[in-house]
């Protein structure tokens, strides 16, 4: 039996373990950067508090942030840069997930190899 394509993307990026792991790292990550800007709304640690998110999800951050500068001009709200980490982060999860896959399918031919 044969799963469709959009059920694979889905358990590659969010049901096993290693996804999981990394986009509960990225909640916490982005649950603190929203408490120490709420917590520090008017002191100069304000502009430092969301540094980490787009740190955390950087191999894939630069490439949806270039993608979303060029739909929106600089002055993007703060939602557009929160949905720009939240889709960084599930593309990440993806490729870990791709990754999971991979290297497990390795193990499993290896082992069953004569």
């Amino acid at each position: 039996m044969t799963t469709g394509p959009v059920r694979t993307l889905v358990r590659l990026t969010v049901a096993n373990r290693v996804s999981v792991a990394y986009l509960a790292v990225v909640a916490v990550v982005v649950a603190k950067a929203a408490a120490d800007s709420l917590a520090a709304a008017d002191g100069p640690d304000q502009e430092f508090a969301w540094l980490w998110p787009p740190l955390v999800t950087f191999p894939a951050f630069p490439l949806v942030s270039a993608l979303g500068r060029t739909a929106w001009d600089t002055a993007a709200p703060d939602w557009f840069f929160v949905g720009m980490i939240v889709v960084s982060a599930l593309l990440q999860a993806l490729a870990l997930g791709a990754l999971r896959e991979a290297v497990l399918a390795r193990q499993r031919r290896a082992i069953h190899s004569p």
